[in-house]
């Protein structure tokens, strides 16, 4: 199975991601990168891998103009972007691949890609397909986690997966920290081509009810459902139990006060220009 094909989400997961993770998560991280992007006046925009479109909805509503495109390999996360309505610029939902964009060159003015590239089959090709469909003058504005052992609760959270469900379980997490190091992010936009490279590492404070709930949300709204989608629902709560209580004695207590999670992300924010 690759990369991109893992975030293929079933049943009710595209709407248990819309409702508790993007407002936990994606939310925060899109209007860091929205901010970050600076929207030119009537842009020609896409986003890649939008997934529920929370990074899409943001451009759209600070649009009064100009074209807004959400593009995902994921029909179950479009079926959901295209029920969440959106006040700004009508936005267009488009299926299909980061590495073969359906789209003519030069047709955008800006490219966004939240928390995506990691997942892409082929990283250097799908860098040169924005590149491709960017203007002479467009920009990419893009995001990535860093590696996770900066993020003490997902760090925590795949320890536990590894010692309950299996070594191997909690490889579909850890391909989201990939990039160990700003300069391997902007190492590979520099090889496909892209000018002006910044790379800023950013944290961001995410909260949760409690680690439980933080761990069930990973393990029924992301790929990981896979691990437990075959079990009962007492089954599912046992694992899920078990592995937020040893997730939760891997933390320090100043991550839990009054039951609830509180824990920094680190994510590397890059911007660069098209170039010749």
């Amino acid at each position: 199975m690759s990369e991109q094909e893992q975030w293929q989400l079933d049943g009710s997961a595209p709407e248990l991601y819309e409702r508790y993770l993007v407002p936990a998560i994606t939310s925060v991280w899109a209007a860091d990168l929205i901010d970050r992007a600076n929207l030119p006046s009537g842009a020609r925009v896409l986003d890649i891998a939008c997934g529920t479109g929370a990074v899409t909805r943001r451009a759209a509503d600070r649009m009064q103009s100009g074209r807004v495109v959400g593009l995902d390999f994921n029909s179950g996360m479009l079926g959901v972007a295209r029920s969440v309505a959106s006040a700004g610029v009508t936005i267009e939902w488009c299926e299909g691949s980061a590495v073969d964009l359906p789209f003519e060159n030069a047709s955008f003015d800006l490219v966004l890609c939240q928390l995506g590239l990691q997942f892409f089959p082929d990283r250097p090709r799908a860098l040169a397909e924005m590149k491709r469909v960017l203007s002479p003058a467009g920009r990419v504005a893009l995001s990535v986690y860093s590696s996770i052992e900066r993020t003490s609760a997902a760090y925590a959270f795949v320890q536990a997966l590894d010692r309950h469900l299996g070594p191997e379980s909690s490889k579909i997490k850890r391909a989201e920290h990939i990039f160990d190091k700003p300069d391997a992010l902007s190492g590979i936009m520099i090889e496909a081509g892209f000018v002006d490279v910044v790379v800023e590492t950013v944290v961001k404070i995410i909260r949760f009810p409690s680690v439980f709930e933080y761990v069930r949300f990973q393990l029924t709204a992301t790929p990981m459902a896979s691990l437990v989608s075959s079990r009962s629902d007492v089954e599912r709560e046992r694992v899920v139990g078990a592995v937020a209580d040893h997730a939760q004695s891997l933390l320090e207590p100043e991550m839990l006060r009054d039951g609830r999670l509180s824990f920094s992300q680190e994510a590397y924010v890059a911007t660069a220009l098209c170039g010749p």
